[in-house]
Formats: C-alpha cells, sequence, structure tokens
C-alpha cells in the first residue's frame, strides 16, 4: 500500500513542479517568497522547492527512511545517552 501512496504523491509532486506557474497565476503571488526568493519569480520558486519536497518525501516513505529521520529530527530516535 505504502507503495501505492508513494507513486501517487511522487505524480503529485511533479505536477506541482510542472504547474508552478498555473498555481501561482490561480492563487496569485507570496509576499513572503517574493521578497526572500527572488525579485521576481520568488512564488514559482516556493512552489517548485515544495514539489520536489513531496517527490523526496515520498521516496523517503516508499524506502523506509522517512520514519527514521522523521524520530531523529523531532526526538526519540537516539538509542543511546550523552555523558
Amino acid at each position: 500500500m505504502k507503495y501505492v501512496l508513494g507513486i501517487i504523491l511522487i505524480g503529485l509532486g511533479f505536477l506541482i513542479v510542472w504547474k508552478a506557474d498555473w498555481i501561482m497565476n490561480n492563487f496569485g503571488r507570496i509576499p513572503w517568497a517574493e521578497e526572500h526568493l527572488g525579485m521576481d519569480g520568488g512564488t514559482r520558486l516556493l512552489w517548485k522547492l515544495i514539489g520536489l519536497l513531496v517527490i523526496i518525501g515520498s521516496f523517503m516513505y516508499m524506502t523506509g527512511m522517512l520514519g527514521g529521520i522523521i524520530r531523529f529530527i523531532f526526538g526519540g530516535g537516539s538509542t543511546g545517552s550523552i555523558g
């Protein structure tokens, strides 16, 4: 089941990257992205980055790497103690 969900999410991520201009035209510009990610086109770049994160996250989910990384980032993933 996780492979089917992963493939669907990879397709969704691809569509976000491919249609970033369409998304921007229909939902408008994001002022934060325009200010911090480029003068003109920051919103488009943000949508492409979101799409890439969805694709990478989907591959990590399908291979079983996502759970370990989430545990490492938010705690509970360490097996030893410091000190």
